[in-house]
């Protein structure tokens, strides 16, 4: 053997987060959903796209709990979670946001996040009902939590406003901050750029990839604005009718014919090829 050969450094590999397979959601005689396949592993940043109707939200609702799949396997961490109750998905270390905004608008930007960090409060009912000095002291160091963690998303400034108030983009931040206050590892985004003007956009962008590698996250996000799914996404499955179409990387998907197809219908790709190898005047 030669010993001044180099040696490779070993393969560093990253833990599976999230594993389904054949997952398939009927309602009635209508199959919303077929045979979706997605592995997902840490750190990944993962978009999930396709026209309206294919299927993008229920495989979410199927993964947080909300439709119990009709066939298939949800393992999350190695851990099989197929028809667990949204409560007990999250717990495990799931959380999303929708499409549209479901904050507590009534009450304030610090209640909206505080109630997300109650199941870590570490006091009991009596001692809620009670307001013993136990419930007092937790209590106390459960808002200065949920201060600091709002100072991370620029929103402490904003603690004591009702929340319906906030402009959109600052709810959408505030919706997105509250399912990190349940200190998950798997972030789903449903559409979070739905409403938002270009320079909300290009904020959404960078928070994204803030969040990310500040809370060390893996997510997987629904989006229909091309400019974010392209611009920050690694990997991207596109679905139509319920199945998946392709999977790759944000080139390889802009270029599938079939992406093509599903978006701007049949024939579109070969013209679209026409257009890209026509030379210029």
């Amino acid at each position: 053997m030669n010993q001044d050969a180099a040696v490779s450094p070993p393969v560093q590999t990253r833990n599976n987060i999230l594993h389904i397979q054949g997952l398939t959601k009927v309602f009635g005689g209508l199959r919303a959903v077929s045979n979706f396949e997605i592995d997902l592993y840490e750190h990944d940043l993962v978009g999930l796209i396709g026209p309206n109707g294919a299927g993008k939200t229920t495989v979410f609702n199927m993964i947080t709990g909300v439709y119990v799949p009709t066939e298939g396997q949800i393992l999350f961490r190695n851990q099989d979670i197929t028809g667990f109750e949204p409560f007990e998905i999250n717990h495990l270390g799931i959380a999303r946001t929708f499409q549209n905004i479901r904050l507590f608008p009534n009450l304030t930007v610090l209640d909206n996040v505080r109630i997300a960090y109650h199941p870590h409060a570490g006091y009991n009912l009596i001692d809620a009902f009670l307001h013993n000095a136990k419930y007092q002291r937790l209590e106390k160091e459960l808002t200065e939590r949920t201060q600091e963690f709002l100072a991370v998303f620029n929103l402490v400034d904003r603690q004591g406003e009702i929340a319906k108030n906030l402009p959109y983009g600052e709810q959408r931040r505030l919706e997105i901050a509250r399912a990190l206050a349940a200190e998950p590892k798997l972030l789903l985004l449903d559409e979070p750029a739905a409403g938002m003007n270009p320079s909300e956009i290009s904020e959404l962008m960078e928070l994204i990839h803030f969040i990310r590698e500040r809370f060390n996250l893996t997510i997987l996000l629904i989006e229909h604005q091309m400019r974010v799914v392209m611009g920050i996404c690694e990997r991207i499955t596109v679905m139509d009718f319920g199945e998946v179409i392709a999977s790759g990387n944000p080139q390889e998907i802009q270029s599938n014919p079939r992406v093509i197809e599903a978006y701007l219908g049949p024939g579109a790709a070969a013209l679209s090829e026409k257009f890209r190898r026509k030379k210029p005047l």
